[in-house]
């Protein structure tokens, strides 16, 4: 049976950004466990703020297509989640919708397997948007999410030099959670 193919982006495109740092560990930890490893930026996929009036007019955007091919030809993802105002990111959020307007063979939300993490400088590392961005993806997109999440907390100061996580609980999380992401598509490659 081939390795999986996992796709690993994050939902924040901002210099420096915490969630971009939690993605490219994840990434580089999937890599080391066999995964075949996509890990790409939303910043090279630019999509205008979705709007039925532009998509009746323009189309869906050619950014929406490639992202929906790129989604469809994987097996699992790993989305890593900021926060914003204890919900889920616009760039996010606007992403998704563009892409679930594309109307091309291939799904790109169901049969395949999601995991969500997300790192933040409060308290509660994220927590609030990986609810939000369930509800998403499940009830709004049909995808099948995992239950285990890795939610960084203060994460200005979670990462070391090499940008690995400082924290061995957090640390530990990841590690389960990319071991359950790459157990559950070699399950549903297997049928």
């Amino acid at each position: 049976m081939r390795n999986p193919k996992i796709l690993v982006f994050s939902g924040s495109v901002r210099s420096g950004s915490h969630n971009a740092k939690l993605a490219a560990l994840a990434a580089k930890r999937l890599s080391i466990l066999d995964a075949d490893v996509t890990h790409f930026s939303l910043k090279d996929y630019p999509l205008p703020v979705y709007d039925g009036d532009l998509e009746d007019t323009h189309g869906v955007p050619e950014n929406a297509g490639k992202l929906h091919r790129l989604f469809a030809g994987h097996d699992g993802l790993f989305i890593s989640c900021p926060e914003y105002n204890a919900g889920v990111t616009p760039l996010l959020k606007n992403t998704l919708d563009w892409i679930s307007r594309v109307k091309e063979p291939g799904e790109p939300f169901r049969n395949k397997v999601f995991t969500l993490g997300a790192a933040s400088p409060g308290g509660f590392g994220g927590m609030r948007g990986l609810i939000g961005m369930r509800t998403v993806l499940e009830v709004g997109l049909g995808a099948l999410v995992l239950p285990q999440m890795v939610s960084v907390p203060r994460a200005s100061g979670a990462f070391d030099e090499r940008d690995e996580l400082t924290d061995e609980r957090v640390s530990g999380q990841l590690d389960k959670l990319v071991d359950a992401l790459l157990r559950a598509t070699r399950i549903e490659l297997s049928h």
